[in-house]
Protein backbone atom coordinates (compact mmCIF):
# COMPACT_ATOMS: atom_id res chain seq x y z
CA UNK A 1 0.00 0.00 0.00
CA UNK A 2 0.95 3.52 -1.04
CA UNK A 3 2.74 5.58 2.02
CA UNK A 4 1.92 9.10 0.79
CA UNK A 5 3.23 10.46 4.27
CA UNK A 6 7.03 9.69 3.01
CA UNK A 7 6.47 11.03 -0.37
CA UNK A 8 8.81 14.07 -1.81
CA UNK A 9 10.86 13.11 1.55
CA UNK A 10 14.46 12.99 0.91
CA UNK A 11 17.69 12.65 2.68
CA UNK A 12 20.86 12.25 -0.02
CA UNK A 13 21.08 13.02 -4.19
CA UNK A 14 23.66 11.49 -6.59
CA UNK A 15 25.47 13.98 -8.86
CA UNK A 16 28.09 14.07 -11.40
CA UNK A 17 30.18 16.84 -12.16
CA UNK A 18 29.59 18.05 -15.61
CA UNK A 19 32.89 16.51 -17.89
CA UNK A 20 34.05 19.01 -20.70
CA UNK A 21 33.03 16.77 -23.44
CA UNK A 22 29.52 17.76 -22.61
CA UNK A 23 30.44 21.12 -24.23
CA UNK A 24 32.12 19.31 -27.16
CA UNK A 25 29.87 16.62 -27.74
CA UNK A 26 27.92 16.52 -31.32
CA UNK A 27 24.90 14.14 -30.76
CA UNK A 28 22.35 13.91 -28.06
CA UNK A 29 22.51 11.67 -24.80
CA UNK A 30 20.81 8.97 -27.37
CA UNK A 31 23.89 8.86 -30.29
CA UNK A 32 21.56 11.10 -32.53
CA UNK A 33 21.92 14.30 -34.42
CA UNK A 34 22.23 17.05 -31.97
CA UNK A 35 21.68 19.86 -33.76
CA UNK A 36 21.36 22.34 -30.93
CA UNK A 37 23.09 25.53 -30.37
CA UNK A 38 26.37 25.49 -28.39
CA UNK A 39 26.77 24.27 -25.20
CA UNK A 40 28.25 27.29 -22.98
CA UNK A 41 30.50 25.25 -20.92
CA UNK A 42 30.70 27.32 -18.27
CA UNK A 43 27.18 28.51 -17.42
CA UNK A 44 26.61 25.08 -17.48
CA UNK A 45 29.04 25.05 -14.64
CA UNK A 46 27.49 27.46 -12.73
CA UNK A 47 24.37 26.26 -13.15
CA UNK A 48 25.60 22.98 -11.82
CA UNK A 49 27.14 24.71 -8.93
CA UNK A 50 23.70 26.19 -7.82
CA UNK A 51 21.96 23.25 -8.60
CA UNK A 52 23.42 21.39 -6.06
CA UNK A 53 23.92 24.40 -3.71
CA UNK A 54 19.90 24.18 -3.86
CA UNK A 55 20.12 20.31 -3.15
CA UNK A 56 22.39 21.14 -0.12
CA UNK A 57 21.46 24.29 1.42
CA UNK A 58 17.46 24.64 0.42
CA UNK A 59 16.81 20.87 0.62
CA UNK A 60 19.46 20.04 2.94
CA UNK A 61 19.94 16.82 1.25
CA UNK A 62 23.32 15.06 1.65
CA UNK A 63 25.22 15.30 -2.03
CA UNK A 64 27.08 12.50 -2.97
CA UNK A 65 28.78 14.24 -6.12
CA UNK A 66 30.45 11.67 -9.24
CA UNK A 67 33.35 12.29 -10.87
CA UNK A 68 33.54 13.67 -14.53
CA UNK A 69 33.82 10.89 -16.65
CA UNK A 70 35.29 12.88 -19.93
CA UNK A 71 34.34 9.13 -21.80
CA UNK A 72 30.86 9.68 -21.30
CA UNK A 73 29.54 13.48 -21.99
CA UNK A 74 25.98 12.34 -20.53
CA UNK A 75 26.83 11.08 -17.53
CA UNK A 76 25.92 13.97 -15.74
CA UNK A 77 22.47 13.14 -16.61
CA UNK A 78 22.31 10.51 -13.59
CA UNK A 79 18.67 10.56 -13.03
CA UNK A 80 17.97 8.29 -16.23
CA UNK A 81 20.14 5.64 -14.65
CA UNK A 82 17.89 4.59 -11.83
CA UNK A 83 14.31 4.35 -10.90
CA UNK A 84 14.55 4.78 -7.35
CA UNK A 85 11.16 4.58 -4.36
CA UNK A 86 11.46 3.29 -1.03
CA UNK A 87 14.43 1.38 -0.28
CA UNK A 88 14.44 -0.50 -3.85
CA UNK A 89 16.46 1.09 -6.62
CA UNK A 90 15.60 -0.15 -10.50
CA UNK A 91 18.96 0.05 -12.47
CA UNK A 92 18.49 1.08 -16.05
CA UNK A 93 20.52 -1.18 -19.30
CA UNK A 94 23.45 -2.07 -16.86
CA UNK A 95 24.09 -4.72 -19.56
CA UNK A 96 24.74 -1.87 -22.23
CA UNK A 97 28.70 -1.51 -22.96
CA UNK A 98 27.69 2.39 -23.49
CA UNK A 99 26.67 2.54 -19.75
CA UNK A 100 28.54 -0.25 -17.71
CA UNK A 101 30.77 2.11 -16.41
CA UNK A 102 28.48 5.27 -15.67
CA UNK A 103 25.87 2.64 -13.73
CA UNK A 104 28.47 0.67 -12.00
CA UNK A 105 29.32 4.26 -10.52
CA UNK A 106 25.84 4.43 -9.41
CA UNK A 107 25.32 0.79 -8.08
CA UNK A 108 28.15 1.38 -5.94
CA UNK A 109 26.71 4.46 -4.06
CA UNK A 110 23.40 2.81 -3.80
CA UNK A 111 24.97 -0.23 -2.35
CA UNK A 112 26.64 1.59 0.04
CA UNK A 113 23.80 3.14 0.73
CA UNK A 114 22.17 -0.35 1.70
CA UNK A 115 19.30 0.27 -0.78
CA UNK A 116 17.84 -2.88 -2.42
CA UNK A 117 19.53 -2.91 -5.82
CA UNK A 118 17.59 -4.44 -8.95
CA UNK A 119 18.97 -4.91 -12.28
CA UNK A 120 17.16 -4.44 -15.88
CA UNK A 121 18.90 -7.65 -17.46
CA UNK A 122 16.53 -8.27 -19.92
CA UNK A 123 18.35 -7.30 -23.16
CA UNK A 124 15.49 -6.53 -25.28
CA UNK A 125 14.26 -4.18 -22.35
CA UNK A 126 14.57 -0.79 -23.24
CA UNK A 127 14.63 1.85 -19.72
CA UNK A 128 15.00 5.20 -18.74
CA UNK A 129 14.24 7.24 -15.24
CA UNK A 130 13.03 10.33 -17.59
CA UNK A 131 10.04 8.32 -18.61
CA UNK A 132 8.93 7.11 -14.95
CA UNK A 133 7.07 9.23 -12.63
CA UNK A 134 5.63 7.97 -9.61
CA UNK A 135 2.90 9.69 -7.95
CA UNK A 136 3.63 8.22 -4.48
CA UNK A 137 0.37 6.27 -5.59
CA UNK A 138 1.14 4.45 -9.11
CA UNK A 139 3.80 4.43 -11.30
CA UNK A 140 3.39 5.64 -14.77
CA UNK A 141 5.84 4.34 -17.57
CA UNK A 142 6.27 6.76 -20.71
CA UNK A 143 6.69 4.35 -23.72
CA UNK A 144 9.05 6.46 -25.95
CA UNK A 145 11.90 6.21 -27.91
CA UNK A 146 13.64 5.33 -25.13
CA UNK A 147 11.75 3.12 -22.79
CA UNK A 148 9.73 -0.05 -24.08
CA UNK A 149 6.46 -2.35 -22.46
CA UNK A 150 9.05 -4.69 -21.36
CA UNK A 151 10.81 -1.46 -19.71
CA UNK A 152 7.44 -1.16 -18.10
CA UNK A 153 7.40 -4.98 -17.14
CA UNK A 154 11.05 -4.31 -14.89
CA UNK A 155 9.44 -1.16 -13.30
CA UNK A 156 6.24 -3.58 -12.34
CA UNK A 157 8.52 -6.71 -11.10
CA UNK A 158 10.92 -4.02 -9.05
CA UNK A 159 7.84 -2.35 -7.53
CA UNK A 160 5.05 -4.57 -7.03
CA UNK A 161 3.29 -3.18 -3.98
CA UNK A 162 2.44 -0.10 -6.55
CA UNK A 163 0.34 -0.22 -9.39
CA UNK A 164 2.25 0.27 -13.15
CA UNK A 165 0.47 2.02 -16.22
CA UNK A 166 1.79 2.65 -19.22
CA UNK A 167 1.50 6.05 -21.17
CA UNK A 168 2.88 6.67 -25.07
CA UNK A 169 4.97 9.24 -25.58
CA UNK A 170 5.88 10.25 -29.01
CA UNK A 171 8.78 11.77 -31.00
CA UNK A 172 12.09 12.14 -29.10
CA UNK A 173 10.15 13.20 -25.28
CA UNK A 174 10.21 10.91 -22.40
CA UNK A 175 7.51 11.13 -19.97
CA UNK A 176 8.95 13.87 -18.43
CA UNK A 177 9.65 16.18 -20.39
CA UNK A 178 6.51 17.79 -20.26
CA UNK A 179 5.27 16.18 -16.77
CA UNK A 180 6.31 16.37 -13.28
CA UNK A 181 4.34 15.79 -9.36
CA UNK A 182 4.14 19.06 -7.19
CA UNK A 183 2.78 17.23 -4.50
CA UNK A 184 1.19 13.40 -4.30
CA UNK A 185 -2.55 14.82 -5.96
CA UNK A 186 -1.24 17.49 -8.37
CA UNK A 187 0.55 16.92 -11.65
CA UNK A 188 2.59 19.72 -13.02
CA UNK A 189 2.01 19.22 -17.30
CA UNK A 190 2.52 21.31 -19.84
CA UNK A 191 0.40 22.67 -22.97
CA UNK A 192 1.12 20.92 -26.47
CA UNK A 193 -0.71 18.06 -27.79
CA UNK A 194 1.60 15.31 -26.71
CA UNK A 195 1.04 16.70 -22.85
CA UNK A 196 -2.43 16.85 -23.06
CA UNK A 197 -2.78 13.71 -24.60
CA UNK A 198 -0.40 11.92 -21.91
CA UNK A 199 -2.24 13.99 -19.41
CA UNK A 200 -6.03 12.14 -21.08
CA UNK A 201 -4.42 8.82 -21.02
CA UNK A 202 -3.12 9.11 -17.25
CA UNK A 203 -6.44 10.46 -15.86
CA UNK A 204 -8.43 7.36 -17.45
CA UNK A 205 -5.88 4.53 -16.06
CA UNK A 206 -5.84 5.79 -12.63
CA UNK A 207 -8.75 5.75 -10.00
CA UNK A 208 -7.20 8.59 -7.93
CA UNK A 209 -8.14 12.20 -9.05
CA UNK A 210 -4.93 14.40 -9.70
CA UNK A 211 -5.13 17.93 -9.76
CA UNK A 212 -3.26 19.16 -12.42
CA UNK A 213 -1.35 22.88 -13.05
CA UNK A 214 -0.94 23.67 -16.40
CA UNK A 215 2.23 25.37 -17.68
CA UNK A 216 2.77 27.53 -21.02
CA UNK A 217 5.86 26.01 -21.97
CA UNK A 218 6.26 22.08 -21.84
CA UNK A 219 9.76 21.61 -20.14
CA UNK A 220 9.17 24.22 -17.09
CA UNK A 221 6.79 21.27 -16.60
CA UNK A 222 9.82 19.09 -15.66
CA UNK A 223 10.06 20.00 -11.30
CA UNK A 224 11.29 19.01 -8.39
CA UNK A 225 8.55 18.43 -5.45
CA UNK A 226 10.66 17.86 -1.55
CA UNK A 227 8.62 18.13 2.15
CA UNK A 228 10.78 19.19 4.54
CA UNK A 229 9.48 18.33 7.84
CA UNK A 230 5.45 17.57 7.99
CA UNK A 231 4.41 20.34 6.48
CA UNK A 232 6.61 22.75 4.08
CA UNK A 233 6.55 21.94 0.82
CA UNK A 234 9.57 22.87 -1.85
CA UNK A 235 9.67 23.17 -5.58
CA UNK A 236 12.12 23.32 -7.70
CA UNK A 237 11.39 24.83 -11.18
CA UNK A 238 12.61 26.41 -14.20
CA UNK A 239 13.48 30.37 -13.75
CA UNK A 240 11.78 32.93 -15.06
CA UNK A 241 15.02 33.80 -17.00
CA UNK A 242 14.16 30.44 -19.19
CA UNK A 243 10.06 30.62 -19.27
CA UNK A 244 9.09 33.70 -18.14
CA UNK A 245 5.33 32.80 -19.09
CA UNK A 246 5.59 29.40 -17.06
CA UNK A 247 6.95 31.06 -14.21
CA UNK A 248 3.14 32.44 -13.10
CA UNK A 249 1.17 29.55 -12.61
CA UNK A 250 3.19 27.70 -9.97
CA UNK A 251 1.95 30.95 -7.79
CA UNK A 252 -1.18 28.81 -7.23
CA UNK A 253 0.40 26.68 -5.03
CA UNK A 254 0.14 28.35 -1.50
CA UNK A 255 2.16 27.89 1.68
CA UNK A 256 5.30 26.14 -0.95
CA UNK A 257 8.42 27.11 -1.24
CA UNK A 258 8.82 27.83 -4.79
CA UNK A 259 12.85 27.89 -6.27
CA UNK A 260 13.35 28.56 -9.20
CA UNK A 261 16.97 27.02 -11.03
CA UNK A 262 18.08 27.26 -14.55
CA UNK A 263 19.46 24.57 -16.74
CA UNK A 264 19.66 26.27 -20.25
CA UNK A 265 23.09 23.97 -20.80
CA UNK A 266 22.10 20.42 -20.55
CA UNK A 267 18.89 20.99 -21.78
CA UNK A 268 20.38 21.39 -25.53
CA UNK A 269 21.13 17.96 -25.13
CA UNK A 270 17.84 16.41 -23.43
CA UNK A 271 18.97 17.48 -19.78
CA UNK A 272 16.28 18.37 -16.96
CA UNK A 273 15.82 19.38 -13.65
CA UNK A 274 15.34 16.15 -12.72
CA UNK A 275 17.59 14.18 -14.84
CA UNK A 276 20.51 15.69 -13.28
CA UNK A 277 20.06 13.89 -9.95
CA UNK A 278 18.80 11.11 -8.12
CA UNK A 279 16.83 11.85 -5.01
CA UNK A 280 16.82 9.13 -1.92
CA UNK A 281 15.14 8.81 1.20
CA UNK A 282 16.98 6.66 3.13
CA UNK A 283 15.12 5.74 6.90
CA UNK A 284 17.35 5.97 9.44
CA UNK A 285 18.98 2.87 11.01
CA UNK A 286 18.23 2.37 14.92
Amino acid sequence: MANISSFGKYTHAIVRCIPSSFGTAETTADGSDSGAEPVDLAKAHRQYGVYTGILRQKLGLQVIELAADEGLPYSTLVGDLAVIQGDTALLTRPWMPSRRDEISSVKKVLEELKLRVVEVTDEGATLDGSDVLFTGREFFVGISKWTNHRGAEMVADAFRDFAVSTVPVSGTLHLRSFCSMAGSDTVVIGSSDVAKKAMKTMEQLTDHHYETLTVPDDPAANCIYARLGQKSSVLLHRSAEEYPNSVQPFQKLQDYTLIPAACTEVAKHGGTLSSCSLLINKKLEI
